[in-house]
């Protein structure tokens, strides 16, 4: 099973989401199909982007903590000035996948960014 964490900016488009799941996913050598949820921060959770994505890909949503995130920041593989700045963790989407992934859970490669979206995929342990 893998859970496609994702950020995203603030009015960020569905275009984007798309494209950062895909890059993701050509990167791991996985399709779509193998996606059993989306997972993002609680500021996030709420951009009409992730959510179209999450519905037509047919899988739930999934909001992860703030406590959460920070327990899973120490296995990102990723660490953005930027997105540290903004919210203290290394990267939003690595840290949504490995949370939601559960313990065990491992990152298939670096977050994928498109535009103003990333995503990055953990498979479940």
């Amino acid at each position: 099973m893998i859970i496609a964490g994702i950020g995203c900016r603030r009015g960020g488009s569905a275009a984007w989401v798309e494209a950062a799941i895909d890059a993701a996913l050509a990167q791991a050598g996985r399709a779509r199909t193998d996606i059993t949820a989306l997972a993002t921060s609680p500021a996030r959770a709420g951009e009409a982007a992730i959510q179209a994505v999450a519905q037509a890909l047919g899988v739930r949503l999934v909001t992860v903590s703030d406590a959460d995130l920070a327990a899973a920041a120490p296995g990102c593989l990723t660490d953005s000035p930027r997105v540290r700045a903004a919210t203290g963790l290394p990267s939003v989407s690595e840290c949504a996948a490995l949370a939601a992934a559960g313990a065990g859970a491992r990152l298939l490669a670096p977050r994928a960014v498109h535009e103003g979206a990333t995503c990055a995929l953990a498979e479940v342990g």
